[in-house]
């Protein structure tokens, strides 16, 4: 590869990526071929379309989808294994419901939105939101709601704000690889937007939904949820649990801000040893670790039965990974062909900002195909080349992490498969399903691109 050169013109190139990405959505859509084969194969189809030499093929491949696994594995199995913990433990239920005894029956609602934002840093949507269910239902039982979506609204939108926005979700994580960002900034910035956006799009747009759409409280968990373990954890211990990798990562970053204007000396060992800890991956491992003491062997679990809860939170993840991976591949595939570079100087010519465009391509992959993740992975490798060889500040980087994550969320519908999640769950039918949850996606990613515009834009001004 260091040898070979690209002859292809601009146009053969970004028809090659709009050919690749079309047989990506025919081969998902119509043929429901699974995300990871497609990406694998249209992947070696674009590199030898391009011209990539066939001995370099293969190497081209496995870099990007090594380089792209190499973090997004860890943080993504570490963040399944801890929010498993919080969850057997009871200490998911036990936040809820403090929750909901501080701020009252009125604001029930809130109260378990703020829950699932908390208990979404670490979990999955569909994890989260299966797990809180239960309790959003006795809930809405208990205040006699004549439409459960008050209480669901709200939850289902903190889980979803939550896995779009926030490491160490795969979508933010690995999207902060492509663009080569500062991970804890992503944070940084996803926290400060995270709770205006679900207060729009999750607590406001739920009570429009519930006033607009009656519904009784299903009965797929029966109609008593007790099977929840009679000594959960304390409240302050769940709380400290999940707040212990934010505040490691973001000590990362405070010192390397620190060292960035010389007030404090990264080289020194102590510096080091503290960043280190900091770092994203030994965040999350120190707070499995001290979860497994705290939930497990403190409240009388074996070794064994431990090794299998976590286990248990590994199988569900690997479909995630293996995409996010694949999406690596074809993102690597795509700088490694020039097809990236050519994609910049089209954006340039045609005078489409690279923080719209990002928005943009994310939201038409989102409609055409379905999965977020698939959206999210291919927008970023389309875009990384522009960003990479762009003039943008580490923030302004990590604003276009969170726009792209913006448009992959945008109006879940029909081929989505969080769309019959949340509907089968809730007992709506399609039609409920679209006028619901898809609207609420949209407003979702409309709001974030505000949001993330604005801090752009003053990111751009200093």
């Amino acid at each position: 590869m260091d040898d070979w050169t690209q002859t292809l013109g601009t146009a053969p190139l970004l028809g090659i990526a709009a050919a690749a990405v079309a047989v990506i959505l025919i081969l998902i859509i119509r043929f429901r071929v699974h995300a990871f084969i497609t990406l694998v194969v249209v992947s070696a189809l674009t590199a030898i379309a391009a011209g990539v030499p066939m001995s370099a093929v293969y190497d081209t491949m496995s870099e990007g989808f090594g380089s792209t696994l190499a973090s997004v594995a860890i943080l993504v199995a570490l963040g399944a294994m801890l929010g498993r913990l919080i969850e057997h433990s009871g200490g998911a239920k036990a936040l809820a419901d403090r929750m909901i005894d501080t701020f009252g029956e009125k604001r029930a609602p809130f109260a378990l939105g703020v829950s699932a934002l908390i208990l979404g840093f670490p979990m999955f949507f569909d994890a989260g939101l299966v797990m809180m269910l239960p309790i959003v239902f006795a809930v809405a039982r208990r205040l006699s709601s004549r439409s459960v979506l008050l209480y669901a609204i709200p939850t289902a939108a903190a889980f979803s704000v939550m896995h779009v926005f926030l490491p160490p979700h795969p979508g933010p994580v690995s999207a902060t690889e492509f663009y080569e960002a500062n991970l804890g900034l992503v944070l940084l910035v996803g926290l400060v937007i995270a709770f205006p956006l679900w207060y729009a799009a999750g607590a406001v747009w739920g009570r429009v939904a519930a006033a607009r759409t009656p519904l009784p409280v299903p009965t797929l968990f029966g109609a008593v949820d007790d099977d929840q373990p009679t000594n959960p954890p304390r409240v302050g211990t769940v709380i400290s649990l999940l707040l212990l990798p934010m505040l490691l990562i973001l000590m990362n970053t405070g010192l390397n801000a620190l060292g960035s204007i010389g007030a404090v000396d990264t080289d020194a060992t102590w510096a080091a040893a503290l960043s280190f800890l900091g770092t994203s991956a030994m965040a999350l491992l120190i707070a499995v670790i001290v979860a497994t003491f705290v939930l497990g062997h403190r409240r009388g679990e074996d070794g064994s039965a431990l090794e299998k809860l976590l286990d248990s939170s590994l199988g569900p993840i690997c479909s995630v990974v293996l995409i996010t991976g694949a999406g690596g591949m074809f993102g690597g595939v795509l700088q490694a062909s020039g097809i990236g570079a050519a994609l910049e100087d089209s954006l340039a010519d045609i005078g489409l900002p690279v923080f719209i465009a990002a928005y943009l391509i994310a939201v038409i992959l989102r409609l055409a195909q379905g999965s977020a993740t698939v959206a999210l992975v291919t927008a970023a490798g389309l875009v990384s080349p522009a960003v990479l060889e762009g003039d943008f500040n580490a923030l302004q980087v990590a604003c276009i992490v969170l726009v792209t994550a913006a448009g992959s969320v945008f109006a879940g519908h029909v081929n989505d498969s969080g769309f019959w999640l949340v509907g089968r769950l809730l007992d709506m039918d399609v039609k409920t399903t679209l006028k619901t949850w898809t609207v609420q996606q949209a407003l979702q990613s409309v709001i974030a691109f505000v949001l993330v515009g604005i801090i752009y834009l003053a990111a751009s001004a200093v």
